[in-house]
């Protein structure tokens, strides 16, 4: 019982992977229908495992379910964009000017640890696991918030976004630069500036949207300058 559960849940991920890496790519593309039949073909197995992944898919941002019509790839317009960057920076910063004067020594060192990480990911190009180690960052410091609530509303409004957050980290540039963001926001813990803090996460968030909303195209100089010195 219990292998078969393990493989069932293997079966869920790969489904997972195969999908969120086709829109990432482009194979799959917004309004797009996404077949249950195929991937039943495809992987051997009953449709269950597929619509449970759907589900999964749905939460996330990168699929939309429609009765009697099955899933397609959401699409997301500019404005989608906006609004989600700006609610994330407000939540966020609010999170980091909470957590300022309750991080320990500790949580200091493991935020060092977590980004060190990071610049290890972003060069190697490695955008899933960075997208991964990125999270624990922001994690660390909203947990240290202390706040339950706003802890419950920014996973939530992440969960339902996840599509847009990693498609920007995925763009040239974004993981270094955000490496960088990431020593002056823990800077500012150490001094205990909760203003700094929290301007500076705000800041990291709206650039995460700004560089989205610029497409695939590389970082102007004036730009990358700007987002390095976090004066955006």
């Amino acid at each position: 019982m219990k292998k078969s559960i393990e493989k069932h849940l293997t079966l869920r991920e790969k489904i997972l992977e195969t999908i969120r890496d086709a829109i990432m790519s482009g194979g799959l593309k917004p309004g797009e229908k996404v077949a249950e039949p195929e991937l039943a073909e495809r992987f051997g197995i009953s449709r269950t495992p597929i619509r449970e992944a759907f589900r999964q898919l749905e939460s996330e941002g990168y699929l939309t379910v429609i009765p009697r019509k099955g899933a397609v790839v959401t699409a997301f317009s500019p404005r989608d964009v906006e609004e989600f960057y700006a609610i994330k920076s407000i939540l966020e910063g609010y999170a980091a000017r909470c957590a300022c004067e309750k991080l320990s020594d500790k949580d200091l060192e493991k935020l060092d640890a977590i980004n060190a990480k990071l610049r290890q990911m972003a060069d190697e190009g490695d955008v899933r696991h960075f997208f991964k180690i990125h999270n624990d960052f922001h994690d660390l410091f909203i947990r240290a918030s202390d706040n339950d609530k706003l802890q419950e509303l920014i996973s939530n409004l992440l969960n339902k976004f996840q599509r847009l957050r990693v498609a920007s980290l995925s763009l040239p540039g974004r993981m270094h630069i955000s490496v960088q963001e990431h020593e002056k926001i823990i800077e500012a813990f150490r001094k205990r500036n909760a203003d700094l803090a929290e301007r500076l996460v705000r800041k990291n968030a709206e650039y995460g949207g700004k560089v989205l909303m610029q497409g695939s195209s590389p970082l102007k100089a004036a730009e990358r300058k700007a987002a390095l010195h976090m004066d955006i």
